[in-house]
């Protein structure tokens, strides 16, 4: 990780969240009349850009679902290993929570995801037409 100061650091913290530089540096604690006039500098500073970058990759790799993760779990819901939460009416208004297994056509689903991901189903295509081959003497060979 870069090594920023604190106020930096903070600025960089809340301009991830909000997107807007002027106010971000307010909060992290720069004057008003600096961060209106110089925020677009915080932005061009190296450091400051290394650790902006270093962060959204961080923040990227948490929240988002890589390949080998989205297979397993479709793997699992093919093979019934998932539930699902329904609600089930008790009678009276009153109304609970319970989990049930996936339904086949969730099942059948991710199976199709699967086979699609490892080609296993592949439409059959006809090309017709004719190859022309031009050489470098200006020939047309068939």
């Amino acid at each position: 990780m870069v090594k920023l100061t604190l106020k930096q650091q903070r600025f960089v913290d809340e301009y991830l969240i909000t997107g807007n530089a002027t106010d971000s540096a307010i909060v992290a604690g720069y004057s008003k009349k600096y961060a209106g006039q110089n925020a677009d500098k915080l932005l061009k500073n190296t450091k400051i850009k290394t650790y902006i970058d270093e962060r959204l990759k961080e923040l990227g790799d948490e929240k988002i679902a890589k390949q080998e993760e989205i297979l397993q779990y479709l793997t699992s819901i093919m093979r019934g290993e998932q539930t699902e939460q329904i609600l089930r009416g008790m009678g009276e208004g009153y109304q609970q929570l319970i989990d049930i297994e996936v339904g086949a056509k969730d099942r059948i689903k991710a199976a199709e995801l699967l086979g699609k991901r490892y080609g296993m189903w592949t439409d059959k295509v006809d090309i017709f037409g004719e190859v022309v081959f031009i050489t470098g003497d200006d020939e047309i060979e068939e």
